[in-house]
Formats: C-alpha cells, sequence, structure tokens
C-alpha cells in the first residue's frame, strides 16, 4: 500500500506560479512512476504529467506543456509540479498518482494508488 498526500495548492492570479508537492509514504518505491492529474468542476479527471520510472522520461498534457515542469527527488519519496504562467484554465483539484512500472500512462485507470488532492484556483 502507497499513502500519497499533496500540498502547495492555493490563489494564484493568472500569470503566477504554484508549485506542488506529493509526498509518498508505505511501500514506497522507485519503480513506481509518479503522476499528477486534474480536475476541474463538472469535468472528467485528466492527465497532466508523469514522471517514468523507466529512464525518468517525462511527459506532459499538451495544455500544460511549456509551462509545467513535473520532477522527483526518489530520496524524499517525493514528487512535484512546479506550475508557471498558469491560466483561469487550469483551476482544478490537482491529484497526485503512482503505478508500478514505467510504462507510459496517460488514463486515470493505469494508476494505482491516489491522493486527496488539493486545489488550484487561477483567478483572471
Amino acid at each position: 500500500q502507497v499513502l500519497l498526500v499533496e500540498s502547495g495548492g492555493g490563489l494564484v492570479q493568472a500569470g503566477g506560479s504554484l508549485r506542488l508537492s506529493c509526498a509518498a509514504s508505505g511501500r514506497t518505491s522507485s519503480s513506481y512512476s509518479m503522476g499528477w492529474f486534474r480536475q476541474a468542476p463538472g469535468k472528467e479527471r485528466e492527465f497532466v504529467a508523469v514522471h517514468r520510472t523507466s529512464g525518468g522520461s517525462t511527459h506532459y498534457a499538451d495544455s500544460v506543456k511549456g509551462r509545467f515542469t513535473i520532477s522527483r527527488d526518489n530520496a524524499k519519496n517525493s514528487v512535484y509540479l512546479q506550475m508557471n504562467s498558469l491560466k483561469p484554465e487550469d483551476t482544478a483539484v490537482y491529484y497526485c498518482a503512482a503505478r508500478v512500472g514505467g510504462a507510459l500512462a496517460l488514463s486515470r485507470s493505469s494508476y494505482d494508488y491516489w491522493g486527496q488532492g488539493t486545489q488550484v484556483t487561477v483567478s483572471s
């Protein structure tokens, strides 16, 4: 079992930045791929970014590419999401997720463990 706890959400003006953190505990391992998803009101939960265990490669949704950066610190069992140039459409609850293995996975159903989420609100 893996427990994921997100932090770092908040209210920010458009154009601003936030850094989300996700701390993992339990049966943590560098063999897990770690991802971020988000869910806006009335919308489906969508993929944002993933840090794969296989070689540490990263992948981003087109909507955040060039603005968001995912990083990982295996010594701290943590993954981060640096969000720059935020837009009102980035407003959502952001979830950290983990899955075993390094294959690229963009669907919600591919992830085994989830955090409780952290709210990000971007005002215009």
